[in-house]
């Protein structure tokens, strides 16, 4: 064996809606080149091991968005991630699996309804009114270009999409590549249809207020949109142009910058009492379950004064000079 390549087991899922009623993974060895893609691996599991073996391809330049899936759990874009790369991460045994096991079709094959579905609801397209005999162009200046953070790059691949853990439980949420969309559109200046935007944006259980800052949005994304960026923006933009409203997850958003005014630090446990007020009795059996496993110790946490930061003075002077807006 060339010491230029490796030998490794591919563990691929396999399933047919149409004739299977469970999935199975299946086994494949093969010896990998250096220089081969997720993609060339791909093809050689249907052209050397088995024909009936689907997944989507098409420009094999990083384009198109079609090709994506996970291998070991990491969201990649088949024709762009370097195979010898995942095994020196992962090791000999590579696991191919469709971006949505729930929602495949047939091996590497999902239905990407709900993402196209979003996609098309926070009205990812510039409206505006336009001289339908145009003696000029619309030009935007470096800075408005700017502005739009390469939100523009994203292809549709769905990679961040399917990578998101709020997506996996919550069927509303719109999901980062949606959100992203909403925000490179919203930020253009040449639209009107930023507060209807934010507005879609702003709704619990479906918009920004659902994200739970884990970052697997901007790991996933193979074309370094950065989802979580301007999720965040979109939460300022709320604030900005009076769109949010005074709920839940405003008041955390609050509850965070009052515990930081207030200590230096911050109190969680203010944030959520300041948060869901009442509202924090819906928790007690959770608290209860914490309790018994350990993990709070109520006596402790009365008895325990919450520290303030020696630099306090310049922490609030911080916060006055960055903070644009107030609910």
């Amino acid at each position: 064996m060339s010491s230029n390549k490796k030998k490794i087991t591919i563990k691929a899922f396999r399933f047919n809606a149409e004739t299977d009623y469970l999935p199975y993974y299946k086994k494949y060895e093969m010896e990998v080149g250096k220089d081969e893609l997720i993609l060339d691996l791909l093809n050689r599991i249907k052209w050397e091991h088995d024909g009936t073996f689907s997944y989507r391809r098409s420009c094999r330049h990083g384009i198109c968005g079609a090709c994506g899936i996970k291998v070991n759990g990491k969201a990649v874009l088949s024709c762009k991630q370097n195979a010898m790369e995942l095994i020196e991460l992962f090791g000999d045994e590579l696991v191919f699996e469709p971006q949505s096991q729930k929602r495949a079709i047939k091996d590497m094959i999902i239905d990407k309804g709900d993402f196209w579905d979003k996609h098309a609801a926070v009205k990812p397209y510039l409206v505006a009114d336009v001289d339908p005999h145009p003696t000029s162009e619309n030009i935007m200046t470096k800075e408005q270009v700017a502005n739009i953070l390469d939100a523009d790059y994203c292809i549709q691949c769905g990679s961040c999409h399917y990578a998101c853990p709020v997506i996996e439980v919550n069927e509303d949420y719109l999901g980062p590549a949606a959100l992203a969309a909403a925000y490179r559109f919203t930020a253009d200046s040449r639209d009107n249809a930023g507060k209807e935007r934010l507005e879609i944006t702003a709704e619990l259980g479906s918009g920004v207020w659902d994200c739970v800052k884990c970052f697997e949005c901007a790991e996933a994304c193979p074309k370094e949109v950065n989802p979580i960026e301007k999720i965040t923006k979109l939460h300022n933009m709320q604030f900005e142009q009076g769109v949010a409203k005074r709920n839940v997850a405003t008041k955390h958003a609050e509850g965070f910058v009052r515990s930081i005014k207030k200590f230096g630090y911050l109190d969680e446990q203010d944030i959520v009492l300041y948060s869901e007020g009442l509202g924090v009795i819906k928790h007690l059996s959770e608290a209860l379950k914490m309790i018994k496993a350990g993990k709070v110790h109520p006596f402790d946490i009365m008895k325990k004064k919450m520290p303030r930061s020696k630099n306090l003075d310049e922490i609030k002077k911080l916060i006055e000079i960055s903070q644009k807006n107030e609910l």
